[in-house]
């Protein structure tokens, strides 16, 4: 499975989340999983969407056939796009599906990690951050996704923010310590994003 991770700063909000509605048009599309997204938690006009498909074949091809026809409903309503394409590894927790309809909350982990260290990072996430995030009450489901270059993304979908929140009290500086996350981690952006229903294709 392949994965799409957008996001962009928006300029003009109803023009973008009009836009965002001509995306219902996605499940005509061979490979095409499931599409969902919503607004950043922690910056305002920071918007979130992620994409999944079957096969990096499929992807290319609606990008080449149908993508620009989609994309121009939201012409001019953002500014400072970024799109990365991962990878999937494996599930966080058990049985990942494209499904947002059951959570509240995104919550997005992208990691630069050392070169030398990329088998450790992922060896910690099966055996540290896994465990840890499938025993949280709240917190659905999720994956651990890879793209070129030691880049990598850790995606979970959360029932709540306030069942986020209270996981992130509890485990994250024990865990980080665990895992010796900063002996791995280049770099780390993370942001949480709250789902909005309308952007669920």
């Amino acid at each position: 499975m392949l994965v799409k991770w957008s996001r962009c700063t928006v300029v003009d909000r109803r023009g973008f989340e009009r836009g965002q509605r001509k995306w219902a048009g996605l499940p005509g599309e061979p490979g095409f999983r499931g599409q969902g997204g919503g607004w950043s938690r922690l910056r305002p006009n920071v918007a979130h969407v992620v994409s999944f498909w079957e096969s990096r074949p499929f992807y290319d091809s609606f990008m080449a056939r149908s993508y620009d026809r989609l994309a121009a409903a939201q012409a001019g309503t953002f500014k400072e796009a970024q799109a990365t394409l991962f990878s999937y590894r494996f599930d966080v927790k058990t049985g990942f599906e494209p499904r947002f309809s059951d959570a509240d909350v995104l919550r997005v982990a992208h990691c630069r990690v050392r070169e030398d260290r990329v088998e450790h990072f992922a060896l910690m996430q099966e055996k540290v951050w896994n465990p840890a995030m499938a025993g949280s009450p709240g917190m659905l489901r999720g994956l651990f996704g890879e793209a070129p270059g030691n880049e990598f993304l850790i995606m979970s979908l959360w029932q709540s923010a306030a069942e986020h929140g209270k996981y992130r009290q509890e485990r994250i500086e024990r865990l980080l310590l665990r895992a010796r996350t900063q002996a791995d981690v280049a770099a780390m952006t993370g942001d949480v994003v709250e789902l909005e229903p309308s952007w669920t294709v």
